[in-house]
């Protein structure tokens, strides 16, 4: 079995809502991660090491030390339901008061308005992967709580995703969601290689309830490739068949230059669970539980997912 390597040491700044502290990192271990998948692994979220003196804060273990905040719910979110054997937690998401367009939705993130530096490594990104165990809780989608009408619903449920660099909190250069298409909810990988662009869609086929169907953790994962146009979905480490939404050539990748890579912008931050981490509105909330979230700045193979999901299932821990 291989040991445990340890990445690099670093002091970072963490830009949250309302915090800008240093913090060293801590690292990724194998007992968690892949060894392919370590090195790219620009943020990982496990929800089992608060930083000290404020439980409302999230370790990154992932190479960026870029500190998350568990946004209104603080260290109440971390709740005893690990989605492996070997996780001990979890972070609970979920709309608070859907009647009222307030500010109150437990969630995830950061956000920066001139960018995150720690995540520079999806500046000018040629790929990017998004991977995380999720577990339906509650109501979904939730009541849309920015509108009159009771019976009016998001036409979303937010998973994760790393903002684009001209984010409002909303928009995003790399997304794993559930998302309307043609009047459906669909599980979805969505990207957009260009700040201000136009965004492509990659919808899985089968119903989203019986992909992520309640009270069961579910592993997933999204792959993009911004140089090709690839993108790609899984559910317990098997690919999803699909379709692309949008047709013709929304991330312009026709002609000079190459190869095609994201805008050369840090990203804004970081989302989960809903929009605007920076907590200024509520946008499609997801009363769900995640664990163990990798944002790597590659696109991980097919093996690749296959053995992470197997990976984690086995209860593999390291001293």
């Amino acid at each position: 079995m291989k040991r445990l390597l340890v990445l690099g040491t670093a002091v970072v700044l963490c830009f949250g809502p309302m915090w800008t502290l240093p913090v060293t990192p801590a690292h990724a271990t194998f007992g968690a991660v892949l060894p392919t998948l370590s090195r790219n692994l620009v943020s990982y979220y496990d929800f089992e090491h608060p930083v000290r003196g404020n439980e409302a804060l999230e370790r990154d273990r992932g190479r960026s030390g870029t500190t998350l905040s568990l946004v209104n719910g603080g260290a109440d979110m971390r709740v005893r339901d690990g989605a492996f054997p070997g996780s001990r937690h979890s972070v609970q998401l979920k709309q608070i008061t859907p009647e009222a367009a307030g500010n109150d939705d437990w969630k995830a993130g950061v956000h920066r308005e001139t960018g995150v530096p720690s995540l520079t490594a999806f500046n000018g990104a040629r790929q990017a992967s998004i991977m995380g165990w999720v577990k339906m809780t509650g109501r979904n989608p939730a009541p849309n709580s920015t509108t009159a009408d009771p019976d009016d619903l998001y036409g979303a449920i937010g998973l994760a995703g790393v903002l684009s660099g001209d984010s409002n909190g909303h928009a995003v250069r790399a997304l794993l969601e559930l998302i309307q298409v043609d009047g459906e909810l669909k599980l979805v990988a969505l990207a957009r290689r260009l700040d201000g662009g136009a965004s492509q869609t990659f919808a899985a086929l089968e119903d989203w309830r019986e992909l992520l169907p309640a009270n069961e953790w579910v592993f997933l994962a999204a792959t993009v490739d911004f140089d090709t146009g690839a993108m790609a979905l899984y559910r317990n480490a098997e690919p999803l068949a699909g379709r692309y939404v949008v047709t013709g050539d929304p991330w312009r990748l026709a002609g000079e230059p190459e190869p095609d890579l994201a805008s050369a912008t840090d990203p804004r931050g970081i989302k989960i669970g809903g929009s605007y981490p920076q907590n200024t509105r509520e946008g499609n909330a997801c009363h769900c539980r995640m664990d163990s979230l990798m944002f790597l700045d590659r696109a991980a193979k097919p093996w690749e997912v296959r053995l992470q999901y197997r990976w984690m299932s086995r209860a593999r821990s390291t001293p």
